[in-house]
């Protein structure tokens, strides 16, 4: 990051990069230049929009970000397993708080479409996360051309319960009408998308979709990390706690988007994401039901070439 900092502000991210052949795609209200995205959580402060934006990106998601700033959990966090081109991160949320990350948004140049992550504090009760959501809703909507409501990290202690139907109806209800008034005060609406976990069973996924539609939420997120070893269970750092991103998981990922299309019948669009780290990766997502793609563990192993390579196979 620091390197593509440099290189951004030196002017040369542009000579080393080239944007991709447009191919605007209509989803949640906004057009996105293209349907390649990055996912939340390597610029969780927003420090580094305007030089990621240079790679080729057709939308950006900063964050996660909790309304007070937190370190996140010890080191060592963070562990690559080249065998399995595969992360197991436990990062735990740290970010430099809304405070921060709102100063930030305010002097990028970027005005292309930008998500923000939002999430609960580590030490906020589980029965007041809906407060720590809200608190961020508002700081974060003026400046947002969506929001993701993170309750899927598996990194955060009983963060994954607000993906019960009571926890998430409550949840949801208190976002909708929040953003009632927010869109009246700011004279926009803003989408709002869920972004939930792989580790859910076919019967959780479709009582997701339901409260989605229910609650009029804008778009779903599949997925984030798994606690699955199954696959790297006997490579170094496979059994690392936290949750593993990459090519193990793909096809659970895949799965999930299938069951929520299914379930959702076209009313709320999908953003797939895990275990894109080539072309096929992504064409499968879409053919799953994604409307969008995003990258992190990907972009780290394959870097910027993947987001024109995936742009490329999609104009063939």
């Amino acid at each position: 990051m620091y390197s593509l900092e440099c290189a951004h502000r030196a002017g040369l991210a542009k000579l080393l990069t080239r944007a991709p052949r447009a191919q605007p795609k209509q989803v949640m209200g906004l057009t996105f230049p293209n349907p390649v995205g990055l996912a939340a959580g390597l610029d969780k402060n927003g420090e580094h929009i305007d030089a990621l934006a240079e790679l080729g990106f057709g939308f950006i998601e900063v964050g996660t970000v909790t309304p007070r700033p937190q370190p996140g959990n010890s080191r060592p966090r963070l562990f690559r397993i080249p065998e399995a081109r595969a992360l197991i991160n436990r990062m735990g949320f740290n970010n430099k708080g809304l405070d921060r990350l709102i100063e930030n948004l305010q002097h990028t140049r970027y005005r292309g479409i930008l998500g923000v992550n939002i999430g609960k504090n580590a030490d906020t009760p589980i029965d007041k996360a809906v407060d720590d959501y809200l608190i961020s809703l508002r700081a974060v909507y003026p400046y947002a051309s969506y929001v993701t409501v993170n309750i899927s990290s598996p990194n955060t202690k009983d963060l994954r319960q607000l993906q019960q139907a009571g926890e998430l109806n409550a949840l949801l209800s208190a976002l909708k009408s929040e953003r009632e008034s927010l869109t009246i005060k700011h004279r926009k609406p803003i989408p709002l998308v869920l972004k939930i976990a792989p580790d859910l069973d076919q019967e959780q996924v479709e009582t997701i979709a339901a409260l989605l539609i229910q609650n009029g939420i804008d778009g779903v997120i599949a997925t984030n990390t798994t606690i699955s070893r199954d696959q790297v269970v006997d490579l170094p750092y496979g059994n690392e706690a936290g949750g593993l991103s990459g090519a193990p998981l793909a096809a659970r990922s895949n799965e999930v988007i299938k069951q929520l299309f299914q379930a959702l019948h076209g009313r709320v669009p999908i953003i797939g994401v895990g275990g894109i780290l080539g072309t096929e990766d992504a064409l499968q997502k879409f053919d799953a039901g994604a409307s969008l793609v995003q990258l992190y563990t990907g972009l780290i192993y394959r870097g910027p070439r993947l987001i024109h390579e995936i742009c490329r196979s999609l104009n063939s």
